[in-house]
């Protein structure tokens, strides 16, 4: 079997996403190639050659790559995804972008979102805001697929040394482009990488209260923040903070949930987190069915006070 991973990278370095769709892959079997598109990304290359699972680096260095829009992506996937028996990336937002529109092009099923992988045709993917789990077969040439992050571990980062190749790129189909992007600039973990994750929903009040109950105890816990959904479009926070069915996927050693009721859609991006504990004035919530632990009370209390006994 021949697997193709199509690399998530900032320009920089590679993505930690990058790594766990190398481990879906390695699960799968086979040899695994992996592709990195972009402009200049000869030390992104070098960092992908280090990883011992990685067969070989392929290239694709062009101006157009620098921010590709999707559909240059599919061109470039296009022409190497000949004779592959899959072609996988993370379930990122490059990931679900290209690889659904790769699967049209070639005309197979895409399935998105795997969570175990059974064997080289079978997969597992949860539906229906993770309330279930349904089990695909393919039997495509090239399956395309999308991997949950969260449910693989990263694989190993150093101690190989693939061969990196160069590729032509095709022209940019100049369908789409990007004009600008704007990134919201933290001193804290990234939420999908962090070992510990406050987020706080609409309980809260205001985007002042959050900032000022939660910030503090994120330091105290070197902690990524987040958000429910009712959070984000309060305007509390920006949308990258969205934990959710609709927002980002995240299984941190410890989750806390302050605020949150516990709606479907936010608990499809959480539960999988190995310890999770509530915060909510409201018994009845529904957060306190999934959480380990869970403190009944007015936040505006209990947020200060567990703040105070961390410092």
């Amino acid at each position: 079997m021949s697997i193709l991973v199509l690399a998530d990278h900032d320009g920089n370095k590679l993505g930690g996403a990058t790594l766990c769709a190398i481990t879906a892959a390695q699960q799968i079997g086979g040899s695994i190639e992996l592709l990195i598109a972009g402009d200049d990304v000869r030390n992104i290359a070098a960092e992908a050659a280090a990883i011992p699972a990685v067969t070989k680096v392929l290239v694709a260095s062009a101006p157009h790559l620098a921010k590709p829009t999707p559909e240059a992506l599919v061109a470039l996937l296009r022409t190497v995804a000949s004779g592959r028996t899959h072609v996988i990336a993370a379930n990122t937002a490059m990931g679900k972008s290209a690889l659904p529109r790769l699967a049209a092009v070639l005309d197979v099923a895409a399935i998105s979102d795997v969570a175990t992988v059974v064997d080289e045709k079978t997969f597992v993917r949860p539906i229906y805001a993770g309330n279930a789990l349904a089990t695909y077969q393919s039997t495509d040439a090239v399956k395309v697929l999308t991997v949950r992050t969260t449910s693989f571990a990263a694989a190993t980062a150093s101690g190989g040394s693939a061969p990196i190749e160069s590729l032509a790129v095709p022209p940019d189909p100049a369908i789409s482009r990007v004009v600008s992007e704007e990134s919201s600039k933290s001193d804290r973990p990234e939420l999908t990488a962090a070992r510990v994750v406050i987020s706080g929903g609409r309980g809260l009040g205001s985007s002042e209260k959050y900032r000022q109950l939660l910030e503090p105890l994120a330091v105290s816990l070197n902690a990524a923040l987040g958000a429910s959904r009712a959070a984000v479009d309060a305007g509390y926070v920006p949308n990258d903070y969205q934990v959710g069915q609709t927002g980002k996927i995240v299984a941190p050693d410890l989750y806390i949930a302050i605020g949150i009721s516990g709606a479907i859609q936010h608990l499809a991006g959480m539960k999988e987190s190995k310890v999770i504990v509530a915060i909510n004035k409201d018994p009845d919530a529904p957060i306190f069915q999934f959480a380990d632990y869970g403190l009944v009370g007015d936040l505006f209390q209990v947020v200060p006070e567990l703040t105070a006994e961390l410092r």
